[in-house]
């Protein structure tokens, strides 16, 4: 399960040890420590990691599959995830050391910034390949958040980037030996704990007003 550790100013959340997929309890656990980031006082940033062959492999297709009843307003769950992330108040830097993929890649996208382990795993969005659509909130996140090109290309062919080859393509900021994947995300965060607050929320809120509208179903 996910949790949360704190390293001086910078808020650490662990997504997991597994493929750390999206089911409601998964999301929930993640929104409930995301809360404490938000509410915690003083200069602070975040720093999302995980442990593992896995930063996040996506939605839980086989909850989804058996729980298809709920599957509209678990979908909404997730979005309202994308956009608390998008439009969080604190710095945020995805410290990605192994496989993100679908809903996991658009939650990394959601931070300001991200490292991701150069030697192995890969970022995809392989919706193209599994034939499930991006809805128009996933859509336009990716696209507030990745040059045309890169987004055209990353949607349409379900292309996997390694971590050199994700940040050539401006999908991640940087890409690190594996020992060094959460240094790099501290040592991005670190500085900017001060800007924490809610000017910087009301930054992103701006910047980003037409994917969180679609995502927060408004």
């Amino acid at each position: 399960m996910p949790t949360l550790d704190r390293d001086g100013e910078v808020l650490v959340l662990d997504l997991g040890d597994d493929e750390n997929r999206f089911n409601p309890t998964w999301v929930g656990a993640v929104t409930a420590l995301l809360d404490e980031v938000v509410a915690a006082e003083g200069p602070r940033a975040l720093v999302t990691k995980a442990t593992g062959k896995f930063w996040s492999n996506g939605l839980d297709l086989a909850w989804m599959g058996e729980n298809s009843d709920t599957e509209g307003s678990f979908v909404d769950t997730v979005h309202a995830l994308f956009a608390r992330v998008l439009s969080l108040p604190v710095p945020a830097v995805a410290a990605c050391q192994g496989h993100v993929f679908a809903a996991g890649a658009m939650l990394a996208l959601a931070h300001d910034a991200r490292v991701m382990r150069a030697d192995r795993g890969f970022f995809c969005l392989p919706e193209v390949d599994i034939a499930i659509p991006f809805t128009p909130g996933m859509g336009a996140l990716i696209q507030a958040r990745l040059a045309p090109q890169t987004a055209h290309e990353a949607m349409t062919t379900g292309r996997r980037y390694g971590g050199e080859d994700a940040r050539a393509a401006g999908i991640v900021d940087e890409a690190a030996a594996e020992e060094r994947v959460l240094a790099a995300a501290l040592e991005r965060a670190r500085p900017l704990a001060g800007k924490a607050g809610a000017t910087l929320g009301a930054i992103k809120e701006q910047m980003y007003a037409g994917p969180l509208a679609l995502l927060r179903g408004d």
